[in-house]
């Protein structure tokens, strides 16, 4: 079976099946044919939904028809082996035991996961960061918000970029510390530090979670996750991983020898499988920590249950819990293995990462100068495939200076308005240390070409804003 990267007689890209033996065409603007994008759509912003190729989308609706032949058939018996397939494919590529690995909706929902089935008592503290992803800023916030005890109290990292992997290291440590001072009655404990796991709550020890990105979403910057990871070990503080932006994007991960609490990354950002699927990695020594799967399974283990597990079943029954949490399209967690059989014919996870990472370093510098502006991360220690680049408005330097909480509001609409109605393209728009950055995705379809163009439209985009929302001769 041969491939083509052109549009047939209904306007719809031919590229949906491919011949695993031939070569790809070249990355670039070759390969945009084996997605579904509007043709004069540029792409700059893979990072935020994921971008589904056609071969993987065929491969779904094989699924899905599949599902619908005979429902009670694929739910109660296809469905099972299929998903175990995809638990096992994924641990393989974090390296993970495959019974530390569960498929969940998104990162959001695994992260609630994990933070919800914490038994917070009075004395437990929880931090997250400046940089955390709004939805989990705000469920911390809501953990401490609670009216009845017990609620965590709740502190947080500042992060102002650039800064150095060495930076954030001795800050991230620094904090740890400062918040520790402030509860010289305390003693924190994980089940690093415990040979006992359940001994941290037999014994009436508080616990302090830290909430990690691997690699920010704005800007979209690699952490030192693993050197932080080490440091909470240290420090008997729980790791929580978001690797949201992770698992497509960053090389040679294994969870294993990385060893964090917990790690949670979407597939269906950078690994081109169907939304939503993300992985749940919780290693084994924490599993009694996940009573329940969100929603809770109907194989949950009550501690009052006289039933007993089915042999082989230990302690919360984890991996069962999420095998099925109530209907929904499981087809996402199935696009696992047609995702990476894809990536596997562009060339497998280096080749792919290493045309992205050129382009994201190239692409940016080449953004920066059509606009006139620079890099944020000047010596490329913290970029992969995400870059961030100044946009063309004015940098304040203090809060409130040029722009006003409405200003800002303002700003981004119009940014995002004018981007996707008039210009076609898109990159994140985000504000940051007292300046507008965008930040752009390189996949293997995209070209120099396509930076220069977003440069256009972000300049011409930024007069528009200067023209009819920074009015004042302070602001401009």
């Amino acid at each position: 079976m041969s491939h083509s990267t052109l549009p047939n007689d209904t306007g719809v890209p031919s590229g949906h099946t491919y011949d695993k033996d031939a070569p790809p065409p070249p990355f670039g603007h070759s390969l945009k044919g084996f997605w579904a994008f509007d043709p004069e759509y540029v792409n700059l912003n893979h990072g935020s939904c994921g971008s589904l190729p056609l071969p993987v989308i065929l491969a779904c609706s094989e699924l899905g028809m599949l599902a619908e032949r005979n429902p009670d058939k694929f739910h109660r018996i296809t469905y099972m082996p299929l998903l175990e397939e995809s638990r096992k494919l994924v641990a393989e590529l974090v390296g993970a035991a495959t019974d530390e690995i569960v498929l969940v909706p998104n990162a959001t929902h695994g992260l609630n996961t994990v933070l919800r089935n914490f038994e917070w008592r009075e004395g437990d503290v929880v931090m997250g960061a400046s940089t955390t992803y709004d939805a989990i800023s705000r469920t911390l916030q809501y953990f401490a918000d609670r009216s009845e005890q017990p609620r965590p109290e709740l502190h947080s990292i500042e992060y102002t970029y650039p800064m150095t992997h060495a930076e954030i290291v001795d800050r991230f440590r620094s904090r740890l510390r400062e918040i520790k001072q402030q509860y010289p009655n305390t003693a924190f404990s994980n089940a690093y530090n415990e040979a006992d796991a359940n001994a941290a709550f037999k014994e009436g020890k508080n616990k302090f979670v830290a909430v990690i990105d691997s690699i920010t979403a704005s800007p979209g910057a690699l952490m030192p996750w693993q050197e932080m990871v080490k440091i909470c070990r240290e420090e008997g503080v729980y790791s929580v991983i978001d690797a949201a932006h992770s698992i497509g994007q960053e090389m040679n991960i294994n969870l294993g020898s990385a060893d964090p609490d917990f790690w949670v990354s979407d597939c269906h950002k950078w690994l081109y499988t169907k939304r939503g699927c993300a992985v749940l990695y919780v290693s084994k020594r924490n599993q009694y920590l996940i009573k329940s799967s969100i929603p809770t399974s109907n194989e949950y283990v009550s501690p009052r249950d006289p039933r007993p597990l089915p042999r082989g079943v230990e302690g919360t029954n984890f991996v069962v819990q999420h095998e099925w949490t109530g209907t929904m399209d499981f087809i996402p967690f199935l696009s696992i293995k047609a995702a990476l059989d894809f990536r596997k014919w562009l060339g497998g996870e280096s080749v792919i990462n290493e045309y992205c990472h050129k382009l994201a370093i190239d692409g940016g510098q080449r953004l920066a100068e059509v606009m006139g502006t620079k890099v944020m991360d000047e010596t490329g220690a913290l970029t992969l495939n995400m870059v961030d680049v100044l946009l063309p408005l004015p940098v304040q330097s203090r809060e409130g200076e040029v722009y006003s909480k409405d200003t800002l509001r303002a700003i981004n609409n119009q940014l995002m308005e004018k981007l996707l109605l008039k210009w076609n393209t898109y990159a994140v728009h985000y504000f940051h240390a007292g300046g507008w950055w965008c930040r752009c995705s390189a996949q293997v379809w995209n070209e120099i070409s396509d930076f220069e163009y977003l440069g256009r439209a972000l300049t011409a985009v930024c007069e528009e804003i200067k023209r009819s929302i920074l009015t004042s001769p302070e602001q401009i």
